[in-house]
């Protein structure tokens, strides 16, 4: 594509997409173009179909013996497995469980018990703040341990891995600016250093394809409620590579983790493989909604998805800066879009006020001060029209300045 396309060759664009029969599968409101997908994905169909025949088949009918004649009890391991394709994890080294934060404070903790004599975390101090609060709060239980931050305690985190360094909790993908981590050489890195290596994919789980397992990854954190359109509060996963299965220990020795959890013993005895980062009961509706969601992954090439994802940001990029680039907005996610994940971030001294407005013309994107507006793409219901007709409204509120207007400046959440 050659210059800035007209609005006919964006539509033949659409035409040719060949995920395009995917966006008839979710349910979005008339007039809104969502492009905070990177925040909490569209609803599809068969989350709908999943909770209603969760709810009022087999928890109303089956009351308690859902458990087993639903298969409840199994849902975080199948879960996994299915999400693991996503990834690059071969079965058996995924699980759905818990929160991303619980997650991360678990998984910090097997990393840290494994290294017994070690002290450091090494983090990013422009991580997303649950990284960085969980960090604290492992480091806080372990008198001796200390965490490094990358921008704080050195430019890099490179420079930051040593011999005494236990674990690097890393985000694949930046929350605010996009920016792709390369996961093979900074894996190798750890490694090299005697260190492991924790990945937060909470901005790559269905955004993009990772190789969890061909990059020898150690362990891996991340939501389902992003891109891959798992509800709100859906269930997060962890991955533990399973040459680390033996080796797992984690403080929250919850009963599900348990390796009898129906003897009802007293003591606690660490279950086999992945089930040991689990620990209390799961939440089944929720667990449902994340089926439905992956029921319309299954089939999905990620590949496909790549392609396109770069696609969209790439055509945003080049029609915000031919558009609106003489009303203040500076990129700030990588002009490459090898180098970023499916997001495009913008500063604006009044990002805040014109997300409002983009918002109130039904142009969803999101805020994360103290100037950026962001875009999330999610190539399974995002066109290239609905990046097109995003640039035309970004264009009219930056040109008539109508973000200006005192309403737009009342302070509320943009999430």
């Amino acid at each position: 594509m050659r210059g800035i396309p007209g609005r006919a060759e964006v539509e033949a664009m659409d035409a040719a997409d060949p995920l395009r029969a995917l966006r008839d599968r979710f349910i979005l409101p008339e007039g809104v173009i969502y492009l905070d997908g990177n925040s909490l994905g569209a609803a599809s169909s068969e989350v709908f179909d999943e909770i209603e025949k969760a709810a009022t088949r087999e928890w109303a009918h089956d009351l308690i013996r859902a458990w087993n004649t639903a298969g409840w009890f199994q849902m975080p391991v199948e879960l996994g497995d299915r999400l693991g394709r996503l990834i690059g994890a071969a079965a058996g080294q995924t699980v759905v469980c818990d929160t991303t934060s619980i997650n991360i404070y678990k998984v910090l903790h097997a990393a840290l018990a494994m290294r017994p004599d070690r002290s450091v975390i090494v983090a990013e101090g422009d991580s997303f703040p649950t990284d960085l609060y969980m960090a604290e709060g492992v480091a806080s239980t372990r008198p001796g341990t200390v965490l490094r931050l990358e921008g704080v305690d050195a430019p890099t985190i490179e420079e930051l891995i040593d011999s005494q360094v236990a674990v690097i909790l890393v985000n694949h993908v930046n929350y605010k600016s996009g920016r792709l981590r390369d996961m093979a050489a900074l894996t190798r890195k750890a490694h090299e250093a005697g260190a492991l290596i924790v990945w937060d994919l909470c901005h790559t789980a269905g955004a993009l394809p990772v190789d969890l397992d061909g990059f020898s990854a150690d362990f891996a954190v991340g939501c389902t409620y992003k891109y891959l359109n798992g509800g709100p509060g859906a269930p997060a996963f962890i991955y533990a590579a399973n040459r680390h299965h033996g080796d797992i220990r984690q403080p929250l020795s919850g009963w599900w983790g348990h390796a009898r959890p129906f003897a009802f013993e007293q003591g606690y005895a660490i279950g086999t493989g992945i089930r040991r980062f689990l620990c209390g009961t799961q939440p089944v509706l929720s667990m449902r909604a994340l089926k439905g969601a992956l029921d319309l992954w299954d089939k999905v090439d990620m590949n496909a998805v790549r392609d396109k994802s770069i696609a969209l940001t790439d055509l945003f990029i080049r029609l915000v800066e031919a558009r609106c680039g003489a009303f203040g907005l500076e990129l700030e996610s990588p002009r490459d879009g090898a180098e970023r994940g499916s997001q495009v971030s913008f500063a604006h001294p009044h990002g805040y006020q014109v997300m409002r407005a983009l918002i109130e013309r039904g142009v969803i994107g999101d805020f994360r001060a103290p100037y950026t507006i962001r875009f999330g793409f999610t190539p399974l219901y995002v066109g290239y029209r609905d990046v097109w007709e995003a640039v035309e409204v970004l264009e009219d509120i930056l040109r008539t300045g109508v973000w200006r207007e005192a309403r737009f400046a009342v302070k509320e959440a943009v999430t």
